[in-house]
C-alpha cells in the first residue's frame, strides 16, 4: 500500500498551489479547526463571522467574503464531528479578473494533529502551520576530525548540508634544522591542541543553533576522533548527544556523505538511509539482472499484472496523465504529458480529428498528477510506494537516469 511519502508528497504540492493563490482584496479565507475540537463551536463562529462581513463598506469584497462564508457553512454539514488530526478550509475568490467571482473551496485533513485555532480573511490563505508540519523534526550533527582537517556538517532530513571546513596549522612529522626532537614534538603538540580546541568552538556555536539537534556522530580515521572527544572540547549538553562513533577515510563533503552512510543502523528510520537503501537495491539488482523495471512504459505494464513488490517515484516528475476521449463514438485514449504543455495540449485536442471516427469531438475527459495516478495503481496492486527525492545523489540519479520511474518487482518479467 501507498505509504506516508506519498501523502506527504500530496500535501506539499497542495500547499505549494494555495500559496500562489491572491485575493485582489481581504477575500480569502482560512479555517482551522483543530484535532478534537468541537466543530458546532466553528459553525457558529462562522455565522457570527457573516454579520461581521454584511459591514464590508466595498460591494464586491463583501459579497465574495459572504460567498466564501456561506460555501464553508455548507461544507460543515459534511462532518457530524472533527477529523482526528482536525480540519482544515480555505475559501474565496481566486479570480484575477475584477467583477467576475471564482469562489473555490479546499478542504482536507492535515498530516499531523492541529493545535491551532485559525480563522483569518485575507488576500492569501494562512499555510505556517501546516509548512511547519513539512519541517524536518529531528537534525543531526556530523563531525569528521583528522590531524589536518575538520569538517562540520548536518543531516537535515533527506539533504546533508556542509556547515564548516577547517583546516589545522600544525606542522609535519619532519622537523624544522635545528630544532631538538622534544622541542618539536612539543609545538606539533601545541598546534594540534588549538586546532581541536578551534573545531570545538565551532562544532559548539553550530550545533547548539541547531533547535532540532537530535544527535551527534563523529568521523574520522584511527584514534583521532578518541581523542578529540576526551579532551572535552564539546560542550557537556552536546557530548551526551553523540549517538555514534565511525571510522571515515575521507574529508570535506564527501566525508560526510561517508559518516552517513556508515551511519545507517543508527540513521536506520530515517528517510535518508531508507531512500539511499531502496536506490541502491535497485541499482544492484539492475546490474545483476534482477527483477527491477524503469521507465513509465515497462512499470505501467508491471503495475498492470501485479508483479511490482516497490514502486520507486522521483518528487522531481512534474507530469500528468490525461484522459482523451470521443463524445461521439466514445473512443478513448490516455497521454502522459508535462505540466508546463497541458493548457496547450487542451486547447489542441478541441481542434483534432477523433482518429476512430473522424469528427471534432474530442475532449479531456479527465486529468491527475502522474505520481498520484501510479500511487494509486499500485495502492490496488498491494504495491509499495515510496516517492523519492531529489535532494540525495540516489534520489537524483532516478530522476535523472531513470525518468524518474522505476520499480523492484516480485518475480522477473519478460
Amino acid at each position: 500500500m501507498a505509504r506516508r511519502s506519498t501523502e506527504a508528497y500530496k500535501f506539499k504540492k497542495l500547499l505549494d498551489h494555495l500559496s500562489h493563490m491572491r485575493g485582489r482584496h481581504t477575500e480569502l479565507v482560512s479555517v482551522y479547526v483543530p484535532s478534537g475540537y468541537d466543530i458546532n463551536k466553528v459553525v457558529g463562529q462562522i455565522r457570527d463571522e457573516q454579520g461581521t462581513a454584511s459591514n464590508i463598506k466595498s460591494t464586491s469584497t463583501r459579497k465574495n467574503v459572504l460567498s466564501a462564508l456561506e460555501r464553508i457553512l455548507q461544507h460543515f454539514t459534511l462532518f457530524k464531528q472533527t477529523p482526528p488530526n482536525g480540519l482544515v478550509i480555505f475559501c474565496g475568490n481566486i479570480s484575477e479578473k475584477e467583477g467576475n467571482p471564482d469562489i473555490e473551496l479546499f478542504s482536507f485533513e492535515p498530516l499531523e494533529p492541529l493545535t491551532v485555532r485559525v480563522y483569518r480573511c485575507d488576500q492569501t490563505f494562512v499555510l505556517e502551520p501546516l509548512l511547519n508540519m513539512l519541517e524536518v523534526k529531528e537534525v543531526y550533527g556530523l563531525l569528521i576530525i583528522e590531524r589536518n582537517e575538520a569538517t562540520i556538517g548536518m543531516l537535515r532530513g533527506k539533504k546533508i548540508e556542509v556547515c564548516d571546513t577547517m583546516y589545522s596549522g600544525a606542522p609535519g612529522k619532519i622537523r624544522a634544522g635545528g630544532q631538538s626532537s622534544v622541542r618539536f614534538a612539543r609545538l606539533r603538540e601545541i598546534a594540534d591542541h588549538e586546532f581541536k580546541k578551534r573545531v570545538g568552538e565551532h562544532a559548539n556555536r553550530i550545533f547548539l543553533n541547531e533547535k532540532n539537534l537530535a544527535g551527534i556522530i563523529v568521523g574520522g580515521p584511527g584514534q583521532t576522533k578518541e581523542k578529540f572527544l576526551e579532551g572535552d572540547y564539546l560542550y557537556h549538553e552536546l557530548r551526551g548527544k553523540i549517538i555514534g562513533m565511525l571510522d571515515t577515510a575521507y574529508n570535506g563533503e564527501f566525508g560526510l556523505k561517508e559518516l552517513a552512510d556508515k551511519a545507517k543502523e543508527i540513521l536506520q528510520n530515517l528517510d535518508f538511509t531508507k531512500e539511499r537503501e531502496y536506490i541502491q537495491h535497485f541499482l544492484q539488482e539492475l546490474v545483476n539482472d534482477g527483477p527491477v523495471a524503469y521507465g513509465e512504459k515497462e512499470v505501467r505494464y508491471a503495475l498492470d499484472i501485479g508483479a511490482v513488490d516497490t514502486l520507486l517515484l522521483s518528487e522531481g516528475l512534474d507530469k500528468y496523465r490525461i484522459k482523451i476521449r470521443c463524445d461521439a463514438c466514445g473512443y478513448e485514449e490516455e497521454k502522459t504529458i508535462a505540466q508546463k504543455d497541458l493548457e496547450a495540449l487542451k486547447s489542441e485536442i478541441q481542434s483534432t480529428q477523433c482518429p476512430q471516427c473522424s469528427n471534432i469531438k474530442l475532449a479531456v475527459a479527465g486529468e491527475k498528477e502522474l505520481v498520484e495516478e501510479l500511487s494509486e495503481k499500485a495502492d490496488e496492486k498491494n504495491s509499495n510506494v515510496e516517492v523519492i527525492s531529489t535532494d540525495t545523489d540516489e534520489g537524483t540519479q532516478l530522476y535523472r537516469a531513470f525518468g524518474g520511474i522505476a520499480a523492484l518487482l516480485r518475480y522477473k518479467i519478460s
